[in-house]
């Protein structure tokens, strides 16, 4: 077993593990529970880890079985237990119970969990619970123990009168003198109050263990005795009368002697209890095992913990991650939890670096991924979705906050490179390294090129890394090397406020601009700053935000349309399980009434053969032929009865046109799909030439398109730049395209001969050109043939975005050219304008 390396000393006070670990002892119920708690250490094992973590599954599963786990609410003898290794030593008398407390909790804890000893090996049944069953020693049973304690004690817990036979006779002697006393008082108080020396409701009394009568104060030298006491007023004085004094010096030494003989009987337990003094002490440390066991399992219960599938590799994939304490404190406050998808993945996404706005959910994002991965290394459930995974790292290090020293002379700056000098010699391929606000503090160039430079070390040593950061050039650089990706925390520029959403895929914007106009800074000031910047910073953090709308706007299409597929899957599988079902009864009771039917005919056959003997035997006789034929009208009629409640033909029909119906629509996918597959295995071109490599500058046709022909200007890793006709550019896939082997003699969409005058009507267009279409109050027919027109004319001149104005309305208009624009081959995308602009009213066209 070998412990997690972290950084820096104060780690669990950084991560807010220390929170974690007061709430877990809250939920003990044992000194040996909170021990337990304060030893965890984080390991960096993988067989461990699982094994502590199926220890939690049990425990979690045992409590939504709703079964009642035996208390571990005992009192820690461990110390007591210490003090009696000297002979002659012993416990006291009021510790035996919870002793013997402690051993029958044990023993239910045995047989709760089905523990067999040797059984459990030598039978074939697997245990219902064999990872807590591993936690059982054998040896720590003692029954006997328990019953000789238990001998020795009363049910009040003291040590029983039976105890020795010296006890019993210093006790039974002791209870005659007390009873003897007890007369006498009675006897001495009587005569006192008929002599009026004692009030009449004076009863006796004790002071300072003595029994005493209260007497009237001038009366007092009438009872021989000894004053004890007298009242707060000075009305009654409280005299043990002498013939008592004698009596009760014997209780008090038949208590010493009582005393004596308790201890003896205690030492001789003693020496019995001392030879298992290790498994009473294992006995309490198995206590604190299962005590804090329990803890863990209530708070991962309450935070709705899930154990996720663990690899042996460093790896990070969390789905909707919630950090337990933030969860906590918005709850207290009446607020919702934003959770975190995150992923860190080799060999490309090792390293994600963060941007995006202050206040914007950066340093939660990093706290939460260090403290759940802790907890997990803990062998702690997290708080993610069951669908999330996750590796094991061999050490953590985090930088976050201000750690900057007076005493050791310190800026924050300084801080932050010696932690830069420690993250150095830790970064390594099963390190997973946490940064936040990289390279702050000091100047920007240079704070920017040193973290830039730390970067790049940390990504020669395939470190994982999850960063936080402001700097261009950092952003820049992650975009540029394999091994980094950016992410981005989102927010709302038209509420101006943080989504603390983490976006991977593209860097964030610090939106500081927009956050200084909301704090209220001057508009003099912003317009200043904004003039410093220069339009065009600002307008890429605007192109970055666009994007970053898009592509939720997309993946939320693409789950919602996701979900309604499976839906619909699900309730088509119903649909046909039941019309599977009704067609195997239909069948049951087409056999049956086949049967029946037989059966019928038969009889029929039968009846009217008796019916024709019996009119023969009897010579035709009216009144008996008449008999024989009513018979069998009445048995024709009750056959006709029975065929007539058979009306399901009708039914019998329907079941076959809705299970053809399934049956077609299986066909039709399985189609569907075996034609896709043969199109992606067929080449385009079933060709015994190989296709000619391309080159710059070389001639090539895009067959999908009908052969258009074009020249190849730039290729961009799996994209090309290609020229149609000499007027147009434009972006398409490598795999799309082919070579040409010779000029193509077909006739070609786009001309690669164009005169001066279409240059010139090209060249006109362009500066006429609107990149909006306004088709309101159009009919459809008139709007589609204008849309045509536009877009064609838009591809002339080569515009690549256009936005088409139809309105709400009853939205028929909308739908007529939302169902147009599938059909066109040069439409890319279509969708609704943002709200702010226009909505549903505005579709936006990519050619």
């Amino acid at each position: 077993m070998a412990r997690l390396k972290t950084y820096p000393s104060a780690f669990e006070n950084k991560v807010g593990f220390d929170q974690v670990r007061d709430l877990l002892k809250c939920k003990t119920h044992s000194t040996m529970g909170r021990d337990e708690i304060d030893a965890l250490q984080a390991d960096d094992d993988y067989a461990e880890i699982q094994q502590r973590l199926s220890r939690i599954q049990e425990l979690m599963g045992i409590m939504q079985e709703g079964r009642d786990f035996p208390s571990l609410s005992l009192e820690d003898l461990r110390h007591p237990l210490d003090a009696i290794h000297p002979m002659g030593t012993y416990l006291e008398e009021d510790r035996l119970p919870h002793l013997v407390q402690a051993i029958r909790t044990i023993e239910h804890l045995y047989r709760f969990l089905g523990y067999e000893g040797a059984n459990n090996l030598n039978s074939g049944e697997k245990p219902r619970y064999p990872a807590l069953l591993a936690l059982l020693p054998e040896g720590l049973l003692l029954p006997q123990l328990a019953r000789r304690i238990d001998a020795l004690l009363d049910r009040f817990g003291k040590i029983q009168d039976h105890a020795s036979p010296e006890l019993q006779s210093i006790r039974s002697e002791r209870s005659s003198i007390e009873r003897n006393i007890t007369r006498q008082m009675r006897t001495l108080l009587a005569r006192a109050v008929s002599e009026g020396w004692a009030e009449e409701d004076a009863r006796p009394t004790l002071r300072d263990g003595h029994p005493v009568i209260p007497v009237i104060p001038g009366y007092k030298r009438n009872i021989p005795g000894i004053i004890h006491d007298e009242s707060s007023s000075g009305k009654t004085v409280f005299v043990e009368p002498m013939e008592i004094v004698v009596s009760n010096n014997r209780v008090r030494e038949l208590d010493a002697a009582e005393r004596r003989e308790i201890i003896r009987i205690l030492i001789a337990l003693a020496d019995e209890i001392r030879p298992h003094i290790p498994a009473l002490f294992a006995m309490y440390h198995l206590v604190g095992i299962f005590d804090a066991l329990l803890a863990i399992t209530h708070f991962s219960l309450e935070e709705k913990a899930v154990i996720p599938l663990v690899k042996k590799h460093p790896y990070i994939h969390w789905v909707e991650a919630r950090h337990p304490l933030l969860r906590r404190t918005l709850e207290a406050e009446k607020r919702a939890l934003v959770p975190i998808d995150l992923r860190l993945t080799p060999p490309n996404a090792r390293i994600l670096l963060i941007s995006g706005p202050n206040a914007g959910g950066k340093s939660v994002c990093l706290k939460t991924c260090v403290l759940l991965q802790y907890m997990l290394q803990m062998g702690m459930p997290i708080p993610v979705h069951p669908d999330s995974s996750a590796g094991i790292f061999s050490a953590l290090a985090i930088n976050i906050g201000d750690d900057q020293s007076i005493e050791d002379d310190l800026s924050t700056y300084s801080s932050h490179l010696v932690s830069m000098r420690h993250f150095c010699k830790i970064a390594s391929k099963d390190a997973l390294l946490l940064i936040d606000e990289f390279g702050a503090g000091t100047e920007p160039e240079v704070g920017g090129a040193i973290a830039e430079a730390l970067l790049e070390e940390f990504n020669l040593k395939q470190s994982f890394a999850l960063i936080t950061t402001h700097y261009r050039n950092l952003k820049q650089y992650a975009s540029e090397h394999q091994g980094i990706v950016n992410g981005a925390m989102l927010y709302d520029r038209g509420a101006m406020r943080p989504l603390f959403k983490l976006s991977i895929g593209q860097p964030g914007s610090s939106f500081a601009i927009e956050i200084a106009k909301k704090s209220g800074l001057p508009q003099r000031v912003l317009e200043t700053a904004s003039r410093l910047v220069g339009q065009e910073m600002l307008e890429a953090d605007k192109y970055v935000q666009e994007i970053a709308r898009d592509k939720r706007y997309w993946e939320k299409k693409r789950e919602a349309i996701r979900k309604q597929e499976k839906q619909l899957e699900e309730e088509i599988e119903k649909y046909s399980l039941a019309l599977s079902k009704l067609r195997g009864s239909r069948e049951a009771v087409l056999k049956q009434a086949k049967e029946e039917a037989q059966r019928l005919l038969k009889e029929s056959n039968a009846r009217i053969e008796r019916t024709i003997r019996e009119i023969k035997e009897h010579n035709a006789e009216r009144a008996k032929t008449l008999q024989a034929r009513q018979e069998l009208q009445q048995f024709a009629t009750e056959s006709a009865l029975m065929e007539g409640t058979d009306k399901t033909g009708s039914d019998h029909d329907t079941i076959d046109r809705e299970w053809q119906k399934i049956e077609n629509r299986r066909k039709r996918k399985e189609e569907k799909r075996l034609k896709a597959t043969q199109t992606e295995t067929t080449e385009p071109h079933a060709t015994e030439d190989r296709p000619l490599p391309l080159e710059i500058g070389c001639r090539i046709t895009i067959p999908s398109q009908n052969g258009i022909e074009g020249t190849l200007l730039e290729i961009r890793g799996q994209q090309a730049l290609i020229s149609l006709g000499g007027t147009m550019q434009t972006m398409i896939a490598l795999k799309k395209i082919e070579r040409t082997r010779e000029k193509s003699s077909g006739v070609s969409a786009l001309s690669e001969k164009v005169s001066s005058n279409i240059t010139e009507l090209i060249h006109e267009k362009k500066t006429k050109f609107r990149e909006e279409l306004d088709v309101r109050g159009m009919r459809a027919l008139d709007a589609l043939q204008a849309v045509e027109y536009y877009l064609d004319e838009a591809i002339q001149v080569s515009c690549h975005r256009v936005r088409i104005l139809h309105g709400t309305g009853t939205g028929a208009l909308r739908q007529s050219i939302r169902q147009f624009l599938p059909t066109r081959p040069y439409i890319l995308r279509f969708y609704d304008e943002d709200v702010r602009f226009g909505g549903a009213g505005i579709t936006i066209v990519e050619l």
